[in-house]
């Protein structure tokens, strides 16, 4: 029992969650039933290493790094550096003589090995620009449901309404410096194109893509 006649029982129903401040605004309680996506605490290794862009770098694996990563046997036993895949990367790419072809190997590149895909993108930037920006992404964006591999970035519709908190917390990534927020309404002036569409190029590590679906 307190002093002022208040139990210690009572005083603990009256504060929050959060270290003893009374929840005055309800943001405790408004998220305490939320489901939370399980944080990744360590880079992974082996198989899984290979399957996350952010850090698989393919073939330019060293010895060394291959065996402190378990990858040993996961990949074919030779070694190239960066440049080299560079350089066979634009040779691939340039045998393409449709610019959608071209932009669709360049995001299966981001998909499979980002540093890879921005070193290509930095170290041949006036040829490799117009193929992931205008003109070629405004025909990527039209054809987005033919040539859909895989989403990037979070889609709230109208199927979401009253689960926008929900949506929002099933995205992975904790370590968010950009939050960038788009309805498709205009995109490079083809018109309002919704939220059925993404295409783009920008690391998911970092910043948060989010297409609203607003029926504009």
């Amino acid at each position: 029992m307190a002093s002022n006649g208040v139990s210690g029982l009572d005083m603990e129903k009256k504060s929050g969650g959060g270290g003893g401040v009374e929840d005055i605004y309800g943001e405790d309680s408004a998220t305490e039933d939320q489901l939370v996506t399980p944080r990744t605490v360590s880079v992974a290794s082996g198989y899984t290493l290979l399957r996350d862009p952010h850090h698989n770098k393919g073939l330019a694996f060293t010895e060394k790094e291959r065996d402190a990563h378990y990858l040993r046997g996961l990949l074919p036993p030779a070694v190239l550096n960066q440049d080299l895949q560079e350089k066979r990367l634009m040779h691939n790419l340039r045998q393409y003589k449709v610019p959608l072809q071209r932009y669709m190997a360049m995001m299966d590149l981001q998909e499979r090995n980002e540093r890879l895909f921005y070193k290509l993108l930095i170290d041949n930037v006036e040829e490799l620009l117009p193929v992931v920006y205008t003109p070629t992404v405004g025909e990527a964006c039209q054809k987005y449901g033919s040539i859909f591999r895989r989403p990037q970035g979070l889609y709230i519709s109208l199927k979401e309404k009253g689960k926008i908190l929900e949506v929002l917390k099933n995205w992975p990534e904790r370590s968010i410096q950009v939050i960038v927020v788009t309805d498709g309404e205009r995109i490079l002036g083809l018109g309002d194109l919704g939220c059925q569409v993404y295409a783009g190029s920008t690391s998911f590590k970092i910043c948060y893509c989010i297409l609203l679906e607003i029926n504009t």
